[in-house]
């Protein structure tokens, strides 16, 4: 079974269209499908019924996963299942008749001006090498928006600091070259000249922007630690890449921005994701 599994992320992968997060996340959720059919006898996937897909489901719910966690994973397996039909490993999808859980999703949180000033002041209390790379890290998320797995691949040769820009790919390989703005850039530079040499020793030659104390490039769970870090020191509950992007926006719509410009800069294909990302922002930051 897991060989077939296997076979359906290559396929993902030459296509070039799913997002590395999504591959990650779908992984986990075919992992514990395989496993969840094997404990039912399952032995292989055309063994495989509507009524065991139901029993999924419902092990989930009993086991208190989100609305969102359990539609995700339904999407995942009827991803799958799809494959292994045009692919006559099954005869028939059992995922077809399938629901998937109605998600509601909740408006994005942002930052206020004066909790984004704090945030960004934290940092250089304490110079450290580590923590002028966070300076410039969460300088880069306010001025830009992008997304976090678009901050871990970004090399040094990306930054323009001539031009002032940044050269990111998000989804899809899609490219955007954002504007940096006078405290991102000066905040890279800082780091840049001062930093990322000494997080750099035992890797002198990677081409990575952000690198940890080992000298490798920063991950999603290191910036996620990071952030967290930098939560505790506010007396916030929470601070995430997603809410730093959140605020990138609502600042940007806040001052007058148009929905479109706003839509080119976070990389969004169709409008509405930008006007369903951007609801109520404008509240959250008067």
């Amino acid at each position: 079974m897991q060989q077939h599994i296997d076979t359906f992320f290559q396929h993902l992968q030459q296509g070039g269209g799913t997002a590395e997060n999504t591959l990650s996340a779908y992984q986990t959720d075919l992992g514990q499908l395989v496993a969840f059919m094997r404990e039912r006898g399952r032995q292989s996937w055309p063994a495989v019924t509507y009524d065991d897909l139901l029993a999924f489901q419902l092990h989930l719910r009993e086991r208190g996963y989100a609305d969102s966690t359990i539609a995700r994973r339904t999407a995942a397996a009827r991803s799958f299942f799809t494959f292994l039909h045009e692919q006559g490993i099954i005869p028939a999808n059992p995922t077809e008749q399938i629901d998937t859980p109605k998600v509601t999703y909740a408006p994005p949180q942002a930052l206020t001006p004066v909790q984004v000033d704090a945030l960004l002041e934290l940092p250089l209390r304490n110079p450290t090498p580590e923590r002028m790379r966070d300076e410039a890290m969460l300088e880069l998320l306010y001025a830009t928006g992008m997304q976090v797995s678009e901050l871990i691949d970004l090399n040094r040769a990306d930054v323009d600091l001539e031009d002032g820009t940044v050269t990111c790919r998000g989804r899809g390989g899609r490219v955007r070259t954002l504007p940096l703005g006078h405290a991102a850039s000066t905040a890279i530079e800082e780091y840049l000249d001062n930093a990322r040499s000494q997080l750099a020793r035992n890797a002198p030659t990677s081409p990575a922007l952000f690198l940890n104390h080992r000298g490798k490039r920063l991950s999603r769970q290191g910036i996620w630690l990071i952030l967290q870090g930098y939560a505790q020191e506010l007396g916030l509950a929470e601070l995430t890449p997603r809410m730093l992007r959140t605020t990138f926006a609502a600042h940007l719509l806040r001052d007058g921005a148009r929905v479109d410009d706003v839509q080119k800069l976070l990389g969004h294909a169709a409008r509405t994701t930008t006007q369903l990302y951007t609801q109520a922002l404008v509240e959250d930051v008067g």
